[in-house]
């Protein structure tokens, strides 16, 4: 009976330990790396998603190297991400990176993909009736 509250107690600190990393990137493997990115990209408003997810995807094409990429990417926060997404911005800019020209900076980038998304966004909200009159679903 004694060994309970010690069992208790190292359960309790053990899970209090694995909770603490809710939001770092886990880059132990490219599966768990995926995973958190897109736990973590769902708690973030939607300014903060589109600049998260273009660095994330930006980071991922610099590094070609899984065990590199996944290494430069554990235990990041999704400010440390968009901080190095910046830089390999600015890098790539400075040295005339194809696509980069038509941008001034990375703000102005940032904006043009989130008008993008808005756009996108507002096309996939529209249903077509045409659509629903070829619908195979019957309503019985």
């Amino acid at each position: 009976m004694k060994k309970f509250p010690i069992l208790l107690l190292i359960l309790c600190c053990t899970s209090l330990i694995g909770c603490s990393k809710g939001s770092q990137i886990n880059g132990h493997t490219t599966r768990t790396a995926y995973r958190s990115i897109k736990a973590l990209k769902n708690r973030l408003s939607p300014d903060a998603r589109i600049e998260f997810e273009v660095s994330f995807w930006t980071l991922r094409d610099s590094i070609k190297n899984d065990k590199e990429f996944l290494n430069t990417i554990d235990g990041k926060k999704p400010e440390e991400i968009i901080a190095l997404g910046k830089e390999i911005y600015q890098q790539r800019k400075n040295t005339g990176y194809a696509g980069y020209e038509k941008y001034a900076n990375w703000d102005e980038m940032i904006a043009k993909f989130g008008k993008e998304r808005i756009d996108q966004d507002s096309h996939k909200s529209k249903v077509d009736p045409k659509d629903e009159a070829n619908d195979v679903l019957y309503k019985l």
